[in-house]
């Protein structure tokens, strides 16, 4: 990492990053070690969390845009964290929050059941060697466990550039017993809410269609 981003976990660590139990690995999630949003945030707001923040675009971005709202970054990459909290310190952002683990088991053991308004999963990395698609995040273990962590009614919205996971995406979200689709048609609309990463411009230069998807948790479920 680069000094500023090594300043940025020295320094702005203990303001933007939840401090979380491990497991075994560095970026497990023990189990039972839940915490309580309105006590980090320190209110009661929308929360949305973004799987795969990368380097922080899109939820910096969103954050700004809306100070209402509360965000969770989720992501491995730790050079891209300590970029979102030197963008969020620059703004200014108190609404951001950033967390250095496993997703689905953010979504399962760090976040309380129905706590979240929206789950974001925006270009995530596709896999695109057929020896390599097992390791896809949405699959149909991911299904059950998204809306567990989404209150009733809550959104996933997607966004690919690879249209064959597109296409599993929305395979594996139709026959979920746990969504119901937010949107008419073959593709969801552009969501207004994201704004153009450089992977969104990546995947457009190289003539890949940029597909949409957004699903809401049933009440039922």
């Amino acid at each position: 990492m680069s000094d500023a981003q090594e300043r940025a976990w020295s320094e702005l660590a203990p303001r933007y990053e939840l401090d979380v139990q491990r497991d075994a690995a560095s970026t497990s999630i023990l189990a039972g070690s839940a915490i309580d949003p309105v006590a980090v945030w320190g209110r009661a707001a929308v929360l949305i969390a973004e799987i795969g923040s990368g380097q922080g675009h899109a939820i910096i971005h969103a954050a700004m845009e809306r100070p209402d709202v509360d965000f969770l970054a989720i992501e491995v990459f730790r050079a891209g964290l300590a970029r979102t909290m030197l963008d969020a310190e620059r703004e200014g952002l108190d609404n951001v929050r950033v967390v250095e683990a496993n997703a689905p088991e953010v979504l399962r053991h760090l976040l309380p059941p129905g706590s979240l308004d929206e789950v974001w999963v925006f270009f995530p990395d596709p896999w695109h060697k057929n020896k390599h698609t097992k390791r896809r995040l949405v699959t149909d273990e991911f299904s059950p466990i998204a809306a567990g962590a989404l209150r009733p009614g809550g959104v996933l919205r997607l966004a690919t550039d690879w249209e064959d996971y597109a296409l599993q995406m929305r395979e594996v979200l139709d026959a979920s017993d746990d969504f119901e689709r937010a949107f008419e048609g073959e593709w969801a609309p552009r969501y207004e809410g994201r704004v153009v990463t450089a992977f969104e411009r990546k995947g457009a230069a190289k003539g890949r269609a940029i597909r949409d998807l957004a699903y809401r948790r049933r009440a039922s479920s």
